[in-house]
């Protein structure tokens, strides 16, 4: 069974995307930014984005039966790797005491120029 979370961003419907998708025991959150209601949160503060970015996750997280704790993977991209240390503060305080494998890479840019940050993650849980 394929479960789908819809958090109306306007780039879901465009581009052909959800925010997160469950099938069995596996949870995808698609890369997921500081963006709310098409404004982004906290333009130039890469911990406030990292902040606001987990939180949306966790909340995709929830609307498909996973927790923070379920995460084994994340992805994380930065448009400037002199942010690392903000941003992996961000995601420890989400993450530490279930540390998953995690990756973060500096991009040329995303989707607005303001945003610093952008994390996927993915989880395993059991049946729903």
């Amino acid at each position: 069974m394929r479960r789908t979370v819809s958090t109306g961003s306007p780039w879901e419907g465009v581009v052909g995307y959800s925010r997160a998708v469950r099938v069995g025991d596996v949870v995808h959150v698609a890369g997921t930014t500081a963006m709310r209601d098409g404004t982004v949160v906290a333009p130039g503060d890469a911990y406030a984005q990292a902040s606001e970015a987990l939180g949306i996750i966790v909340a995709a997280l929830a609307e498909c039966g996973a927790t923070p704790a379920d995460v084994v993977r994340t992805r994380i991209y930065v448009t400037d790797i002199g942010i690392w240390e903000e941003v992996g503060r961000a995601h420890g305080e989400v993450f530490a005491d279930v540390r998953p494998a995690s990756t973060m890479v500096q991009v040329a840019a995303l989707i607005d120029p303001d945003l610093l940050v952008e994390i996927e993650a993915e989880a395993i849980v059991g049946p729903a």
